[in-house]
């Protein structure tokens, strides 16, 4: 589904990574030392061109990560990258800190933030604009005489071009002439619209038509990826953005969208092709190295990219994937979805069926989807119970658990005036043929359920020890109706190979946290038999 390439646009972009200093940035984001290794590993194995690891000498953190980085790095396809700025005003370049901090890091490229906006250099840095564009020129001229590639950051670019594009272009021109490889035009306060990026690139690379342009983007007016492309399309040769977008205030330009758009749509090389199936694992695994969730809605790499709710277009895709895909999904590692609801069509059900092994009649895909609509509409929400949804599945074919069959259970909630809550369950059940009744305590009415259950039957069930309840999270539906509302539960369990999500509902919160509970254990080991099982033939 990728164009053709305009042969205007450049054959190849470099992908250059600063989730390691700006994307860091970003509310929220603390990584330690040891996370930021992990992190450019990731990056490598994606096989971006630069990870820009931090500013050796600002912080002991970043100081640290230049000193184990060439032990314990084992860099294949990335280049590191030491982030820095130019001479300060009246300081000789081979006297400068921080320079001599950036040839100390010992990475083989440097880059440099530079004022471009004359604003800045008479406001922020109180010197003129000659001393200014000496400033850049005597930085680049000590880092290349070092025998470092210099990359140039031109802060605030489109705002100092569109204010003075006559000294803009003054501090891009000395950079070229001292020896930086890349000119990066910066955004920096993300305010820039795609129709004036296009105009100020096209400008800035007739004036310098032998310069290496690069482009870096904020997102605050988020057009931080189209501004991106834009930027390539009149000539810019790399890129710089984070994994996620991760960065301050609304973040960087988003890598995971920029380089599929490169590469799949405009038909620009950026990371190797054999590594492209590989964004969407490395996008999720660094999401769990900085702590946060990645939004499912993600473009390209989130969950729900590919996942189909409503029936026309499940059945449609069941004959033809792209008609409701702009990509094949397993281009960037991810795959498709076909999320059930009270929108589901019949090959929606048919699908999930024959994915799980089982061949359901019309008759019965009829009743499960009837039966479905009925769960919704009653506060079931199957999208994000998958377990749950399979064991309504597999009843409907015809299977029945026998794990273990509930007679009761009670749960009891004690406080006294001044002391602590007790939590005592007790749960009467059937397994293997034998009727068994178990007593434990829990911090709650779950974990107390939780601990009677595995009681009562873990002897009977070993694989229960590798399963545990991974999250908890409860709804109220109907708030109007105050402490009568109806309760929904979803409970995240895992093993040592997988997950999985199970839902309950119910006006008590007890008996809905009983019913994800219970799915959430029958699946778990219901997964642990059917693996155990020898392969056939």
């Amino acid at each position: 589904m990728s164009e053709v390439r305009d042969p205007r646009w450049p054959e190849r972009v470099e992908i250059y990574d600063t989730t390691l200093r700006d994307g860091s940035q970003r509310e929220g984001i603390s990584l330690t030392v040891a996370d930021k290794l992990k992190v450019a590993e990731q990056l490598d194995h994606l096989g971006v061109d630069y990870i820009e690891g931090g500013w050796p000498g600002a912080n002991p953190k970043d100081a640290e990560f230049f000193e184990r980085a060439p032990a314990e790095l084992r860099l294949e396809r990335s280049q590191l990258v030491a982030f820095g700025s130019t001479r300060r005003a009246g300081v000789k370049a081979d006297e400068d800190e921080v320079l001599r901090n950036l040839v100390k890091a010992g990475t083989p490229v440097a880059c440099i933030v530079a004022k471009s906006w004359d604003y800045h250099v008479t406001e922020a840095l109180r010197t003129t604009l000659d001393e200014a564009v000496v400033m850049v020129s005597d930085s680049v001229e000590f880092l290349h005489s070092a025998g470092l590639e210099v990359f140039v950051d031109a802060e605030h670019f489109f705002d100092g071009y569109r204010n003075n594009p006559e000294f803009a272009l003054r501090v891009l021109r000395a950079a070229h002439e001292a020896g930086a490889s890349r000119l990066v035009l910066c955004d920096t306060n993300g305010g820039t619209l795609p129709h004036d990026v296009e105009q100020v690139v096209a400008e800035v690379r007739a004036a310098l038509p032998d310069a290496g342009l690069g482009a870096h983007f904020h997102n605050d007016t988020g057009c931080a990826v189209g501004n991106a492309l834009a930027a390539v399309r009149q000539g810019a040769v790399q890129v710089q953005g984070c994994i996620n977008g991760y960065g301050e205030r609304t973040g960087n330009a988003n890598l995971t969208a920029i380089i599929p758009n490169l590469t799949l749509k405009m038909g620009i090389d950026t990371v190797p092709r054999d590594r492209l199936e590989l964004l969407f694992p490395v996008s999720h695994h660094i999401a769990e190295l900085v702590n946060l969730t990645l939004d499912p809605q993600s473009p390209y790499v989130g969950t729900s990219a590919f996942a189909h709710k409503a029936g026309l277009h499940t059945s449609a895709i069941a004959r033809a994937r792209d008609a409701y895909e702009h990509i094949e999904p397993d281009a960037i590692g991810n795959l498709t979805r076909f999320v059930v609801s009270e929108m589901a069509g019949r090959s929606t059900v048919a699908m999930r069926a024959k994915d799980l092994g089982l061949n359901l009649s019309d008759e019965t895909v009829t009743d499960v989807l009837d039966q479905l609509k009925t769960l919704e509409h009653a506060g079931y929400h199957f999208e994000v119970a998958d377990a749950s949804f399979e064991l309504l599945l597999r009843t409907a074919a015809g299977w029945t658990q026998e794990f273990f069959a509930l007679e009761s259970f009670r749960v009891i909630v004690e406080k006294q005036a001044g002391g602590e809550v007790t939590t005592e369950a007790t749960i009467k059940l059937q397994t293997r043929g034998e009727r068994v009744i178990a007593t434990a305590e829990g911090n709650g009415p779950v974990n107390a359920l939780d601990q009677a259950l595995r009681l009562a039957i873990g002897q009977a069930h070993p694989a229960l020890s590798g399963i545990h309840l991974t999250d908890y999270k409860v709804r109220v539906l109907d708030t109007h109706k105050g402490t009568g509302a109806v309760t929904r539960v979803l409970l995240d369990s895992a093993d040592e190979e997988r997950s999985w999500s199970t839902i309950g509902v119910s006006e008590n919160i007890i008996e809905a946290s009983w019913q994800a509970l219970s799915d959430s254990i029958v699946h778990g080991l219901l997964a642990a038999e059917t693996s155990e099982d020898p392969p056939a033939g």
